[in-house]
């Protein structure tokens, strides 16, 4: 996918749910992101890279089981702050999305797997 692509899902997927703090696409070492407007961010940049690193390394772990339980979908985690959604995108991507935890994380994955889906 190209860069627009990128920027324009991040945006999309900001836009479709008030409860989602923070989308990000981390694809060949490259972050594109979106913070919701008021909003402070918990992590750094680079704090927020490395965090993305990390997680393309445990979807790839995901991966290795995928011929006995299924492709992997979604990753969630709930933290004391935030959940966090990853998702992936492309051949070795990563979205990754932040909401506040009174969101409802399946619809906000039903409407991020619409978005994502409409770009091959």
């Amino acid at each position: 996918m190209i860069d627009l692509e990128y920027e324009k899902i991040c945006g999309e997927i900001l836009e479709a749910d008030k409860k989602i703090r923070y989308v990000g696409i981390y694809d060949y070492g490259e972050l594109y992101d979106k913070m919701r407007n008021g909003i402070k961010s918990h992590l750094s940049r680079e704090e927020t890279e490395l965090s993305l690193s990390q997680a393309v390394y445990r979807w790839s772990t995901r991966k290795k089981t995928a011929d006995k339980i299924g492709k992997p979908i979604f990753a969630l985690a709930k933290y004391e702050k935030i959940f966090r959604l990853t998702i992936p995108i492309g051949g070795a991507g990563l979205i990754l999305i932040s909401t506040e935890l009174d969101a409802d994380v399946h619809e906000i994955v039903e409407k991020i797997l619409k978005i994502k889906n409409k770009y091959p």
